[in-house]
């Protein structure tokens, strides 16, 4: 072998050991971050510091002494920075209870005779408001009829005006806990203040949670302190790692029996009430464990497009669907426009069985 060739084969070996060398210490940078990360998670802090790596920047910029120029040198440590943050990001996911690198295995939540993100299809319905005995007994006559079996009603109506229709209060949950007893249906009402919970819990069997209170706290702690199940529905424009954490802070007070909602962000798009973010159900069931629905009626805001979104929602892998019936949508007292009658609900949970997508 010639000097020339021994050189290059000693330069390669040298090369390599350096490589191996950066390896470690990249890996011992990544290690310290991580730690870093979870300190600041502890503390409340954003993991992103751009001024700290401006200041970590500058140091390094000072020190260089070539041959790499400055921009080079800059780019590569950004480079570095990145995938630190990466890092970091990816370590809180595994803490996190609701994340599927916590718990492989999907959660199960039975509700009565009823279970929830196991292998069959769930739907949820009834009306938006629960306006009186006969009216929701009316949508729980049918409901059981069709062999469905979770009834929803709103008694608590965070309304966009304050003029509008709030809903019944006590009175339109012991409505609803009358009817799901005389039908053998289980019962889900929305829950808005904190204090409400301990009474509510007497008349219903899953609370929910709805989107303009998808960042109340102090609501998702209560809620985290009962061990009735809680459906929560994402926020209007909320991101799926925010919805994620909303979620976190009721499994972190001990109520692990939490199903996820996706019922439309808000966009730019005027043809549809909400904008029905399917991707939603997919990614969610891949970073959770947490049993997913999609809320059709509240996504759209249109009634002829309610089958053909809950078929979509179906394929994306969701759990089960929500919709909502009155026996008179003309004379309801909120979302009259939107909701099915009786007649239009048969129909719609025909096309959407037919579809084979809603698992038996």
């Amino acid at each position: 072998m010639s000097t020339n060739e021994n050189s290059l084969e000693l330069l390669r070996e040298q090369l390599d050991a350096t490589n191996l060398q950066l390896l470690e210490l990249l890996s011992q940078r990544a290690e310290l971050a991580g730690q870093l990360g979870k300190l600041k998670e502890a503390q409340g802090v954003p993991d992103f510091d751009p001024v700290r790596e401006q200041q970590m920047l500058d140091k390094l910029i000072a020190a260089n002494r070539g041959p790499f120029d400055d921009a080079t040198i800059r780019q590569l440590f950004k480079n570095i920075f990145k995938a630190s943050l990466n890092y970091q990001k990816e370590e809180h996911k595994k803490h996190l209870i609701v994340s599927r690198k916590n718990q492989p295995d999907s959660t199960i939540i039975k509700v009565k005779d009823t279970l929830v993100g196991g292998k069959a299809s769930i739907m949820v319905a009834g009306p938006c408001s629960v306006e009186s005995y006969q009216q929701t007994r009316e949508v729980g006559a049918a409901l059981k009829e069709a062999g469905v079996p979770i009834l929803r009603g709103g008694a608590f109506k965070p309304r966009t005006s304050p003029y509008d229709f709030q809903g019944l209060g006590v009175e339109g949950l012991q409505i609803l806990k009358r009817v799901g007893d005389e039908f053998g249906l289980a019962t889900i009402s929305e829950i808005v203040d904190p204090r409400h919970l301990e009474e509510a819990i007497q008349y219903i069997d899953i609370i929910q949670i709805g989107a303009r209170n998808m960042h109340n706290f102090e609501l998702l702690k209560a809620a985290g302190e009962t061990r009735t199940p809680v459906l929560l529905k994402r926020g209007l424009a909320a991101t799926m790692e925010e919805f994620l954490h909303a979620a976190e802070y009721i499994v972190s007070r001990g109520n692990t029996q939490v199903m996820l909602i996706e019922r439309g962000i808000r966009t730019y798009e005027k043809w549809t009430r909400n904008t029905l973010d399917i991707s939603a159900v997919p990614i969610l069931k891949k970073e959770s464990h947490l049993p997913v629905l999609v809320d059709v009626t509240h996504s759209t805001g249109r009634k002829d497009i309610l089958a053909p979104c809950a078929k979509a929602a179906l394929a994306a892998g969701a759990d089960g669907i929500m919709v909502e019936v009155h026996p008179n949508p003309a004379v309801a007292l909120s979302d009259a426009q939107q909701q099915l009658n009786i007649p239009e609900f048969h129909n719609f949970l025909s096309e959407v069985k037919e579809s084979g997508l809603f698992k038996a």
